[in-house]
């Protein structure tokens, strides 16, 4: 599946108020047996979405109709536990292009940014902020501008400014993942070599 250039971003917010959530509880362990990215959308969540009889729970934030959108924001510490590139991809798959947070785990924040889903970590505050107006009004929009790092609530609530590896984010804004950022630079290696000669 290739990886879509990400320049900006302007959505509503889907909000999961909950912190340490793990990889376990973005996609259960027994619905990793797939090796392609496709389909894991319809387990994002899988536990928490759905009974046990498979009936799903309307209380849940991804069930009820209340809040749409492509920004996952998400409660301190989120994508804990084992290494699971699975998780970035149910998230994708489900159809966010965000997710946002005041802290990811480092595993997890590689493995989504690999996959072309872009991790904004943000403060406390301005996260409990984002929460706020998002559960206030549901259709609340907020852009993510990655080219000048910035998060901001439309049309004139508070922003914030994000880091990103320079890297990653010249690969999201180019579309490219580790490969195609090597053939970018066909050329240069091509004259690199010519010199080494």
């Amino acid at each position: 599946m290739p990886i879509e250039k990400f320049i900006t971003l302007t959505s509503t917010c889907v909000p999961l108020p909950i912190e340490n959530v793990d990889t376990d509880q973005i996609v259960p362990a027994r619905f990793l047996k797939a090796t392609t990215r496709e389909g894991f959308g319809e387990n994002l969540f899988r536990d928490w979405r759905y009974d046990k009889s498979g009936k799903p729970r309307q209380d849940f934030v991804l069930n009820n109709g209340r809040h749409t959108g492509q920004i996952l924001l998400t409660g301190k510490n989120f994508g804990s536990g084992s290494s699971r590139e699975h998780a970035a991809w149910a998230i994708k798959d489900f159809g966010f292009k965000v997710v946002v947070s005041s802290f990811f785990a480092d595993i997890f924040r590689n493995n989504s940014l690999n996959n072309g889903l872009l991790t904004v970590q943000v403060s406390e505050e301005f996260l409990a902020r984002l929460f706020e107006s998002v559960e206030a009004d549901p259709s609340t929009r907020v852009k993510v501008d990655l080219e000048n790092q910035e998060i901001s609530v439309l049309p004139d609530g508070p922003r914030e400014k994000f880091d990103i590896n320079s890297y990653k984010k010249n690969c999201l804004l180019n579309g490219y993942d580790d490969i195609d950022y090597l053939m970018s630079m066909r050329d240069e290696i091509m004259e690199w070599e010519k010199k080494m000669e």
